[in-house]
C-alpha cells in the first residue's frame, strides 16, 4: 500500500501539476497588478485595520453568518496547523533548505489565488431553506461555471482530503509530539482527541467559530513566542540560514563546493508541495469558511484570504525553518543516509522539538503543547470544510454521517505511520486541486480587485 501511494503521489504531483498551481497564481498576480505588494496598505487596512475599529465595517447583518474575524480564524485554524511545524521540517529533510525558497515562491503567487477563490466564494454563495449561507468552491463550479459534475468531483475529493490532511495527518503529528515529549501512548492521545473533536463538531458552525477565534490567537502567540526566543539566542546564525536557503534553492552551494545536495528539482517539488499543504492556496478548501462571513463585498473577503496566506507561510513557516536551521539540529548527511537506506527519516515534530529544547527549558514539551493546539485547531477547521461538502452531496443526512466518520477516524490517524499519511494526503490534495484550478481558469475573468481606501 505504501509503495502504491508513493507511486500515485509522484504522478499527481508531477511537473504538470506544479506548473498549473504556479501559473494560476501568476495569472491573478499579473492581472491584479501585483496587488499583494502594491495594495498592501489597502488589504491590511481592510483586515487587521478593522479589528481596531469599534465594529467591523460593511456587514450583512445576517444572524446565521460568522463575523469576518471568525470566518478568518476558522480558515486560518485549518491552514495554520502542523504543516507549519511538521510540514516545514519535512520539506527540509526531503528537499533541503532550498525548498523553503520555493515555498515562499508558491505562497507569494498563491496569495492571489486565494484572493480569487474567496472572491468567487462570496459572489456565488446562496441561502438554504433555513437561511444559512451555502458556499464553497463546489458552489461556484455549479452556479458560476454551470458544471455540476465538476462540483461533485471537487466535493468528493474534499471529503477525502478532510479525512486525510485535515484529520489523520494532524492527529498523527500531535500524537508523535506527545509521545516524544511526555511518553503519552498514541492510543491515549487518539482517544482523547476523538472525544474532543466529537464534542466540538456536533455543536455546529457557531461552536466551531467560537472556539477558533479564541484558540488561534492563543496558539500563535505560544508557538511564535518560543520560536522567537530560539532565534534570539542564535541570532548571529540567521544571515547564514538565509544564505543557505537561497544558495541551495538554485544548487549554487553544491556547484561551488562540490557537496552532495538534494537537487534543485527535489527542492522545488518539496517546497511547492509543502507550501500548498500548509496554506492550501489553490485547493479551494478555505472558501467554505470564508463564504460564511457577514461581509457584503467579495473584495473584502478576498483580502482576508491574502492575510491568511501571508501569516501562514510568509511568517509562521519561515520562522519554523529558521529555528531548525540556526539551532544546529539540521543534519542533512544523517537525513540523506536514512533516505538512501530506506529507513524512516526523523519525524518533523521531533526535529522541531529538538530545536526548541536547545534553548528553552522544557522546550520539547512546549513545542508538543503547541503542536496539540495547532493540530486540534486544524482538525476542527477541516471538519467544517468536510461537513459543508457532505451537506452539499447528501444534505443533512450526509452531514450527520460525515460528523460521525470524521470523529472516529481521529484515533487511527494518531497511530498510523507518518510518512504514509503524508504521502496519502499529498495525493488527496492534488486530486482536490484539479477541479478547483479548472474552475478558476474559466471564472478568473470575473474576479475584481478592490483598491478602495479604508
Amino acid at each position: 500500500m505504501s509503495q502504491f501511494i508513493h507511486m500515485l503521489q509522484s504522478f499527481v504531483w508531477g511537473p504538470g501539476m506544479l506548473f498549473f498551481f504556479l501559473a494560476t497564481g501568476i495569472r491573478f498576480t499579473i492581472k491584479s497588478g501585483f496587488f499583494q505588494l502594491t495594495g498592501i496598505r489597502i488589504w491590511l487596512g481592510n483586515t487587521l485595520g478593522v479589528l481596531f475599529q469599534k465594529q467591523e465595517v460593511r456587514k450583512t447583518g445576517e444572524a446565521h453568518a460568522m463575523s469576518q474575524f471568525q470566518s478568518f480564524c476558522t480558515a486560518l485554524a485549518a491552514t495554520l496547523g502542523t504543516g507549519n511545524i511538521t510540514g516545514v521540517a519535512t520539506a527540509l529533510v526531503f528537499g533541503g533548505p532550498g525548498a523553503i525558497f520555493w515555498m515562499w515562491v508558491s505562497a507569494f503567487f498563491g496569495i492571489m489565488t486565494n484572493y480569487a477563490e474567496n472572491y468567487l466564494g462570496i459572489q456565488y454563495r446562496y441561502r438554504d431553506e433555513q437561511g444559512r449561507w451555502i458556499g464553497g468552491a463546489m458552489v461556484y463550479m455549479e452556479r458560476g461555471l454551470g458544471c455540476k459534475p465538476l462540483a461533485v468531483a471537487f466535493a468528493l475529493c474534499c471529503l477525502g482530503a478532510s479525512l486525510g490532511m485535515g484529520n489523520m495527518v494532524q492527529g498523527n503529528a500531535m500524537a508523535k509530539g506527545l509521545e516524544h515529549a511526555f511518553q503519552v501512548p498514541p492510543f491515549v492521545s487518539g482517544v482523547l482527541c476523538t472525544i474532543g473533536v466529537a464534542v466540538v463538531v456536533t455543536g455546529g458552525m457557531k461552536r466551531i467559530a467560537g472556539l477558533t477565534e479564541k484558540l488561534v490567537p492563543f496558539m500563535a502567540v505560544l508557538y511564535l513566542g518560543g520560536a522567537i526566543g530560539v532565534l534570539f539566542v542564535f541570532r548571529k546564525e540567521i544571515p547564514g540560514a538565509f544564505a543557505l536557503i537561497f544558495s541551495e534553492a538554485f544548487g549554487l552551494r553544491q556547484a561551488a563546493g562540490g557537496v552532495a545536495g538534494y537537487g534543485v528539482g527535489q527542492a522545488i517539488r518539496m517546497g511547492i508541495a509543502r507550501g500548498i499543504f500548509s496554506n492550501e492556496a489553490g485547493l479551494g478548501s478555505s472558501v467554505m469558511a470564508h463564504a460564511q462571513s457577514d461581509v457584503k463585498e467579495p473584495e473584502i473577503q478576498g483580502m482576508w484570504g491574502i492575510l491568511e496566506i501571508f501569516i501562514d507561510t510568509m511568517v509562521v513557516c519561515t520562522i519554523t525553518a529558521l529555528v531548525i536551521l540556526v539551532s544546529g539540529v539540521y543534519e542533512p548527511e544523517v537525513f540523506q543516509h536514512h533516505i538512501a537506506k530506506g529507513l524512516e527519516a526523523i519525524d518533523g515534530t521531533t526535529l522541531t522539538g529538538m530545536a526548541f529544547g536547545r534553548v528553552i527549558p522544557y522546550g520539547e514539551q512546549i513545542l508538543a503543547i503547541s503542536t496539540v493546539l495547532f493540530a486540534f485547531a486544524t482538525i476542527v477547521g477541516w471538519s467544517y470544510f468536510g461537513e459543508q461538502t457532505a451537506y452539499y452531496l447528501g444534505r443533512e443526512k450526509g452531514a450527520q454521517t460525515y460528523r460521525l466518520v470524521y470523529s472516529l477516524l481521529t484515533l487511527p490517524g494518531c497511530m498510523l505511520a507518518p510518512q504514509m499519511i503524508w504521502e496519502l494526503s499529498d495525493v488527496l490534495n492534488g486530486m482536490m486541486a484539479i477541479p478547483n484550478l479548472i474552475a478558476l481558469f474559466f471564472l478568473g475573468k470575473q474576479v475584481d480587485y478592490g483598491r478602495r481606501k479604508t
